[in-house]
């Protein structure tokens, strides 16, 4: 407001800059979801150690793997957690959350009594089953398959919808042949935030000394990125030799480089076991990453980047709302979104030698007519050179012949 002046004399009058710091979102806070023997259900708590989920929710628990996923994400560099418990009516019990399941045939008759079902419990994990529809003329031949995959799509979807990207572990059965085939239901418009790892991981079980199983890698993959984006940024893929998981001890399934050569242009990440660096990831895909797709999200980093730039402009332009539509808010709003991505330039999230190659902001009569004002909307158009991973380093080597002789 402008000063009242009275007297002669010199009037000191503050004026707003208009600049409004955007702080880039949290990218490394995992969501883990299961059954746990004890604590609040149906309502998500947020953890800062492993200690906080004994205390919370028992501890491990051979039977469900949710405690030792979350002890895995924090073994490998995880720091904050959200813990949704899952239980069923009758958990006085130890009872999984499967609950009883009804079966009936699709229409009336007696060919019903030919068929009928198998439930087969996959892994350790209670809450995970396949269901197969028999034909027993037929020597009990499967001539329909249904896996509870866990709602996967349906998790894509909650994902794309909140921005979060989601680490989908493969199933603990699976080959290196039988994988393909494994994400039939779970690569559609959703799946470019998410991405599936394969094998399980082999680890010691603290319950039982002495002795070793298998686990999702999901809870090792989190630690690794939130350790990742706390030492390099969400712009760099969670992979490669820094990519270890602490506290493996193998695989369940050890793969060639031929056999990672099937899968990785599939876009299904490898965990692999190497001389030196021991057991680390050895992909960064997400489920749209398949060669024939073409996708621009084929790649992790990129995605969860482009995730980071949404929710972080989508948060710190809330202010914008209701303020006179015109040139001196869209300088206001070139100014501030201009500051946060050339912040994030300076360390290193784009490609460019340069400001201009590496990002834009845009926000001016060109991108706002005269329509768009009078239809109460502002448009803000912002652009960003990803920094895609070297997956595949070509080294050509060259002997260079002796003078010759003229």
């Amino acid at each position: 407001m402008p000063v009242a002046v009275s007297y002669p004399g010199v009037y000191i009058e503050e004026v707003a800059s208009g600049v409004r710091t955007i702080a880039g979102v949290a990218t490394s806070i995992a969501l883990f979801a299961g059954w746990a023997p004890r604590g609040p259900t149906n309502a998500v708590t947020r953890l800062t150690s492993f200690a906080d989920f004994e205390r919370r929710y028992g501890g491990l628990d051979s039977r469900a793997l949710l405690g030792y996923a979350v002890k895995h994400f924090y073994d490998n560099g995880g720091a904050d957690a959200y813990v949704l418990r899952i239980a069923a009516d009758d958990a006085e019990t130890g009872a999984s959350a499967l609950g009883d399941l009804a079966i009936e045939a699709s229409s009336p008759g007696g060919w019903a009594g030919d068929y009928k079902v198998r439930l087969t419990r996959r892994g350790d994990d209670a809450t995970r089953f396949r269901l197969d529809v028999l034909h027993a003329p037929s020597n009990d031949a499967v001539v329909e398959s249904f896996e509870n995959a866990a709602t996967i799509a349906e998790l894509q979807a909650a994902c794309r919808s909140k921005r979060a990207f989601m680490i989908v572990d493969a199933p603990v059965d699976e080959t290196v042949a039988t994988m393909p085939a494994a994400l039939a239901s779970i690569t559609g418009v959703d799946a470019r935030n998410s991405a599936i790892y394969f094998p399980w991981v082999l680890a010691a079980d603290p319950r039982q000394p002495g002795s070793v199983r298998a686990f999702p890698p999901s809870g090792f993959v989190a630690g690794v990125i939130a350790r990742t984006d706390a030492s390099r940024g969400v712009w760099k893929a969670p992979a490669g030799s820094d990519a270890s998981l602490v506290g493996a001890l193998g695989l369940r399934v050890t793969m060639s480089d031929p056999e990672n050569g099937q899968l990785n242009p599939r876009g299904i990440n490898c965990l692999r076991t190497l001389p030196v660096y021991g057991t680390v990831v050895w992909g960064a895909r997400t489920l749209h990453g398949d060669n024939d797709r073409g996708s621009e999200w084929k790649y992790v980093p990129v995605r969860r980047l482009a995730l980071f730039l949404e929710e972080s402009l989508y948060r710190g332009t809330q202010w914008v709302v209701f303020e006179p539509n015109d040139e001196p808010l869209w300088s206001q709003i070139r100014l501030n979104v201009g500051a946060f991505m050339h912040n994030l330039f300076r360390q290193g999230a784009f490609q460019g030698a340069s400001p201009r190659d590496a990002y834009f902001v845009r926000c001016d009569a060109t991108t706002t007519t005269q329509a768009d004002i009078d239809l109460g909307i502002v448009n803000i158009h912002v652009g960003f050179a990803p920094l895609k991973p070297a997956e595949f380093v070509v080294i050509k080597l060259q002997q260079i012949a002796g003078e010759l002789a003229t």
